[in-house]
């Protein structure tokens, strides 16, 4: 066993592609030597801001020698009259075998040759030869950049590559142009603090060798020590850090042997709104701010920066680095002051000025279309007077912070900002809240909006830009989705569904295409296509949602949204709080084993029931079933157990009892069994087809009543 040390040296990389490169080479480098029958038995892997490496750890010298079948041409091609062809010759040769070692086995394609055959292992030497620079010419990111002049492509040039197996360096040339790097075993260490390069002995020594020339190229004990560094830093002017998991990511590839570094500005500027500072010091300058311990959002006057220059010279980068802070959050100071000299709604009228989609006009436009949507959701929502005054009140102003010169400057606060503005303002509590939560949730695992005003505001905006887009034929294709529809509507039905919000998204849907009618892109006869997308588009994400959020089994999924049927489909739309439910509750009884319980009796009755004439909706016996024509008790028991069911089915929707109608679904299983099966069984497709519709129409009314629950023709058993 050996160890194997690749180190790809390089000028100082984007800190995002050191992270994606290690993963890529996770996803691929394991799968590879597994499949030549070379797996180490651990892989480790490195990254700084000037190179990539990895060990593989007790790798193999050589792949086993092994023996292997193999298929050769069809037994008609190798084989003339008894006697081997050149084909058959051929084959043998290439597989090293004598022409009496093939046999002819009988495919499902017809009769092949076949040859057991051996095949030497190869030394590793020989195969890292061929995989590193694959390794590393196969790796992909964002802005690739040449050097030189030759066509090579990577985020920045590469200057040295290290290639050794335990003591001995394998030689390897990475070629660009008239370039040439050649491997060694020489790396380089820290820039300032240890200037002089280091042979390397042998590949184990890799990491303390580096370490002790003040490099340190484990990725995640360097964030460890950063995050510590960051902490007792924070302690020591009597405040706690803010950490945030990305920024210490980004910030770990960004130095190679990390000194935290205490920087502080003017109290003064702690006048600025928390969320300006903290962006200024973590998006900008890329500094963990400091808080008042036990706070979430109160700032010290303090920043901590992680150095990778001499710690000695700390004090002169701490000074730097505050000019550079104190000039930021001076714009911040400036700006947040001339915005607040007006009040958020001398702010509205620009927005005439700011285009949303040139075919759509401007932001102003949309605004309008928000107030006009916010109505329609507050009618469903039932809203009270005051509370729609909010609504529109927020609908009218959630925009207008786009055109202030803080949201200009940091486009990452609107909505912020302009809560903070309607506030300064004077406008009402629930509508300053509002203009902030509408953009909520902003990402995949951000906060939800909290407030039924900022709840219904959020859904309006969203409906708008879907409306909007979908109307003029923008679609998202395949991973191209640039207004970001996809999470917009997925917003939609999880607020909905977290605030438990009674809406009917089939209903405004409609209501909301029909006012783009007038649209000059969009003419009457293609209002239904653009329901149709839409009603589509959003049955997609409410699928999505229920696999991938809540954890639904595909087939229940189906279950509760129906197959090729659309007017079953379009119930969810309709109710999304009740698909969710009726999800939620058939995973939870197939986990109990209940569902399994009724699912053949249901399904026996659907199968039979199709032959029938009785629609999916019918749910009264009474209407469609005639007692006289029975000829057994079973069927009249069939009849009654009916009749039981209706109490659960038959209340509206959102008062339904999807439990009770479980529990009447097992109690009808036996005597549904009893129809089919039992001493006074009936033959369903009976000769008289009065009596074979009857029951029939037992069987269909037995499905429809499951139906109110779900399609069970899409259930999976088991």
């Amino acid at each position: 066993m050996a160890t194997f040390l690749l180190e790809v040296g390089t000028e100082e990389l984007p800190a995002s592609f050191v992270e994606e490169a290690l993963a890529q080479w996770r996803d691929r480098i394991p799968a590879e030597l597994e499949e030549a029958f070379l797996t180490p038995g651990e892989i480790r892997y490195y990254g700084t801001p000037r190179r990539l490496a990895l060990l593989l750890i007790d790798l193999p010298e050589k792949q086993p020698d092994r023996e292997e079948e193999a298929k050769g041409p069809p037994a008609k091609a190798a084989f003339k009259d008894g006697k081997p062809t050149k084909a058959a010759e051929g084959f043998a040769r290439s597989k090293n075998v004598s022409v009496d070692d093939l046999e002819i086995r009988e495919t499902d394609k017809g009769e092949f040759v076949f040859v057991q055959h051996q095949i030497p292992g190869r030394p590793a030497t020989e195969l890292l030869q061929e995989w590193v620079p694959q390794w590393i010419l196969g790796l992909e990111g964002k802005r690739f950049m040449r050097w030189g002049d030759g066509d090579f492509k990577f985020p920045r040039p590469i200057r040295w590559l290290v290639t050794l197996l335990d003591d001995a360096l394998i030689p390897l040339t990475l070629e660009n142009g008239s370039e040439k790097c050649e491997s060694d075993r020489i790396t380089q260490a820290h820039r300032v603090l240890h200037p002089a390069p280091i042979t390397l002995k042998q590949a184990q020594d890799y990491v303390t060798a580096l370490r002790d020339a003040y490099v340190e190229v484990d990725v995640d004990h360097r964030q460890t020590q950063i995050k510590a560094a960051v902490e007792t830093a924070a302690a020591g002017v009597n405040g706690t850090a803010r950490i945030d998991g990305d920024l210490l990511s980004e910030v770990a590839n960004l130095v190679e042997w990390p000194t935290a570094v205490v920087g502080e500005f003017e109290p003064e500027f702690l006048e600025l709104p928390s969320e300006v500072a903290i962006m200024e010091m973590e998006s900008h300058q890329r500094y963990f701010p400091v808080l008042q311990p036990g706070t979430a959002d109160q700032l010290l006057p303090y920043f901590i920066t992680i150095s990778n220059g001499d710690p000695q010279k700390s004090q002169l980068i701490a000074e730097g680095n505050g000019r550079v802070i104190r000039a930021r959050l001076s714009d911040g100071k400036f700006f947040f002051d001339a915005d607040r000299a007006v009040s958020l709604d001398t702010f509205v009228t620009k927005l005439d000025t700011v285009t949303f989609e040139e075919r759509l006009g401007s932001m102003g436009a949309k605004v309008d279309r928000i107030e006009a949507i916010a109505t329609l959701i507050a009618d469903q929502l039932n809203l009270g007077e005051t509370e729609r005054l909010h609504l529109h009140r927020a609908a009218h102003l959630c925009k207008a912070d786009l055109v202030t010169q803080m949201v200009g400057e940091f486009p990452e606060l609107q909505g912020v900002m302009g809560e903070k503005y309607a506030r300064h303002s004077g406008e009402a509590e629930p509508v300053a809240i509002a203009i902030a939560e509408h953009y909520l949730p902003r990402g995949a695992h951000d906060q939800l909006p909290q407030t039924l005003i900022g709840q219904a505001l959020g859904l309006a905006d969203r409906l708008d830009t879907l409306v909007s887009i979908f109307s003029l034929g923008m679609l998202p294709t395949g991973s191209s989705d640039p207004f970001a529809l996809r999470r917009a509507a997925n917003a939609i039905v999880t607020v909905t569904w977290d605030a438990n919000l009674d809406i009917n998204l089939h209903e405004l849907l409609d209501q909301i295409v029909s006012t783009f009618v007038d649209n000059p892109d969009l003419t009457v006869d293609q209002a239904e296509p653009l329901r149709s997308q839409l009603q589509d588009f959003f049955l997609q994400r409410v699928q999505t949602l229920l696999q991938d959020d809540l954890g639904i089994d595909y087939d229940l999924v189906n279950a509760v949204l129906g197959e090729n049927d659309p007017t079953y489909t379009q119930r969810a739309l309709t109710d999304l709080l009740d698909v969710r439910d009726r999800a939620t509750y058939l995973q939870s009884i197939r986990q109990d084993g209940t569902l399994a319980k009724i699912y053949e009796t249901v399904n026996r009755a659907a199968r039979l029931a199709a032959q029938g004439e009785l629609d999916t909706t019918t749910l009264d016996p009474a209407q469609v079933v005639e007692p006289g024509r029975f000829q057994q008790d079973s069927e009249r028991a069939f009849y009654d157990v009916l009749q039981t069911l209706l109490p659960q089915t038959q209340t509206a929707q959102r008062d339904r009892d999807y439990q009770q109608l479980i529990a009447g679904l097992e109690n009808a299983a036996p005597v549904v069994s009893r129809f089919f099966d039992g001493p006074d069984s009936v033959m369903v497709m009976d000769k008289d087809p009065a009596i074979q519709q009857n029951r029939l129409n037992l069987l269909g009314l037995l499905r429809n009543h499951a139906r109110v629950l779900a399609d069970f023709g899409a259930v999976v058993k088991g």
